[in-house]
């Protein structure tokens, strides 16, 4: 019998197109937290100088979408056992750092108080929702082993906000089966982030390759991998792939070009939005940062 062709939904498929269009600008200001644990420093310094724009489907947006809303229903049944959640400093604000000028920063999901394992101590609150196969892993081995740039990101607050433990609240999307780990500070491995972030910031030139092999796993998977492992020249014309920019200890971003941008438009300080537009618009001195 011959196979049935296979029927696209015209409205599923507005959905996935409408939700990659009203997708948030990529673009971050800075270097986060939550990926400060990525194991390729080189790939981080790609990322905050924006070389590839990520090109996420709609049901993996979707996913994200997901894991933010689940965040609501962790946080009320930590209260409904009694747990003192506070996800801010006050209402519609959280609880975030910043170090180098704001170049590197993130914003943890909570405060809690009042873990019937340890009542007194503040902790860090991290919640993350996993599939049944990561879950299981977290289960089997721990939040250091089975989830780096999730550990690390705890490390990071802890750090930054003076805590020494930290609380990471996973859930199975699959069962809805909670899991709960108390995570200590490691002084050592959060000032080693701190200097990671430092190095990856202020570098002028992408930090080595994590690996060489075009092959390896964490290379196969990467949004940079035709930059990094081809030699394919980045398509993002915008500041911050210029040599002529450059990250200030101050926050700021500097042009340096002697014509151009700061000779028309007497702007050595870029603003965000000009990073984000003056190369696709109006600059002729735009040059393309080695990789």
């Amino acid at each position: 019998m011959a196979k049935l062709p296979e029927m696209t939904s015209p409205t599923l498929k507005i959905i996935d197109d409408r939700t990659k269009g009203g997708s948030q600008d990529w673009r971050r200001a800075h270097l986060g937290a939550s990926a400060i644990g990525d194991p390729c420093e080189r790939r981080l310094w790609y990322d905050f100088r924006w070389f590839t724009a990520p090109d996420f489907s709609g049901r993996i947006l979707r996913l994200f979408r997901r894991g933010q809303n689940e965040e609501v229903t962790i946080v009320a049944d930590l209260r409904l056992a009694g747990v003192t959640v506070s996800e801010g400093p006050s209402e519609g604000k959280q609880w975030r750092f910043n170090k180098f000028g704001g170049h590197y920063g993130g914003s943890m999901d909570a405060a809690i108080l009042g873990l019937h394992e340890a009542p007194k101590a503040w902790h860090v609150g991290e919640f993350k929702t996993h599939n049944r196969k990561s879950f299981d892993s977290l289960l089997k081995n721990g939040v250091q082993k089975s989830k780096e740039r999730h550990y690390a990101q705890m490390q990071a607050y802890m750090h930054n906000f003076g805590m020494k433990r930290a609380v990471y609240v996973a859930v199975c999307k699959d069962t809805d089966r909670y899991y709960l780990e108390r995570v200590n500070y490691d002084k050592y491995f959060a000032g080693e982030l701190e200097d990671k972030a430092r190095r990856v910031i202020f570098a002028d030139s992408p930090p080595p390759k994590l690996s060489e092999r075009p092959d390896y796993y964490a290379c196969k998977w990467c949004d940079h991998y035709d930059i990094c492992h081809q030699n394919v020249r980045s398509e993002e014309r915008n500041c911050r792939t210029c040599v002529n920019s450059s990250a200030d200890e101050d926050g700021s971003w500097r042009c340096a070009s002697a014509s151009g941008v700061f000779e028309r438009c007497n702007w050595p300080v870029l603003t965000l939005d000009q990073q984000k537009t003056l190369a696709d618009t109006s600059c002729d001195s735009h040059l393309m940062r080695d990789t």
